[in-house]
């Protein structure tokens, strides 16, 4: 399996040697030298460049995207995230969970909070506060996003801080919406996570349900009035 760098040039995306957090460049080191066939470099954002909606997950799954390279690919949250979007016609093809099975966004992009795997998948707080910039620079190149569907508490709290509020003043919680002045609408779900699910915290009707009430009020915001 080879990756390319697909020319970085963009703020938006770390450079696939980012320098920025030490503790996340020795895990990328170590990963790269007991998997040289895997990804193991910053995830890209992926999806339609004219989304509206963006979904923020928390960062890449050592065995998901930092393998293959595409966020919440080749991992369960994968797998019940890409059927969700299938079944709201949020995309085209058939996700195979690889990068090459030409699955297509319809209006949707997917980014992480954090674009580096994390030892135990559980980012830093300076990490986190790092990597705001990417997650800034990622909605300020795409102004038609109008809905933001962050997963799980981290995501949240690193999208209302990379908006400009106070996490604080914005709790999380399943099903949840915020609204931020001029900023667009912030819908919260559980993680879609084996453990959130497995636990039955997180099930398939919850999870759709966030996605039912996100299409509906895109649909809203598009009737003339």
């Amino acid at each position: 399996m080879g990756f390319a760098d697909p020319g970085r040039t963009s703020v938006t995306e770390p450079p696939l040697d980012c320098p920025l957090c030490p503790r996340l460049v020795a895990f990328r080191t170590d990963n790269r030298a007991a998997h040289p066939d895997w990804f193991n470099a910053p995830v890209l954002t992926f999806g339609d460049p004219n989304a509206r909606l963006l979904i923020v997950g928390l960062a890449p799954g050592l065995r998901g995207a930092n393998q293959t390279g595409r966020p919440f690919t080749g991992d369960y949250a994968g797998d019940l995230l890409y059927a969700t979007l299938d079944k709201f016609g949020l995309s085209r093809g058939t996700y195979r969970a690889r990068p090459d099975d030409g699955l297509e966004l319809r209006g949707v992009a997917i980014t992480n909070a954090v674009r580096c795997v994390p030892p135990q998948n559980k980012p830093t707080p300076a990490e986190i506060r790092t990597c705001l910039s990417f997650l800034r620079e990622t909605l300020a190149a795409r102004p038609g996003i109008e809905a933001i569907l962050v997963l799980g508490k981290i995501a949240h709290d690193a999208t209302i801080a990379g908006l400009g509020g106070k996490p604080s003043r914005h709790k999380f919680a399943h099903g949840a919406v915020h609204r931020l002045d001029g900023v667009p609408a912030i819908y919260d779900s559980y993680h879609c996570s084996r453990y959130n699910t497995n636990t039955r915290r997180l099930t398939p009707e919850m999870f759709e349900a966030v996605f039912a009430q996100i299409t509906a009020d895109l649909q809203a915001d598009q009737t003339p009035r």
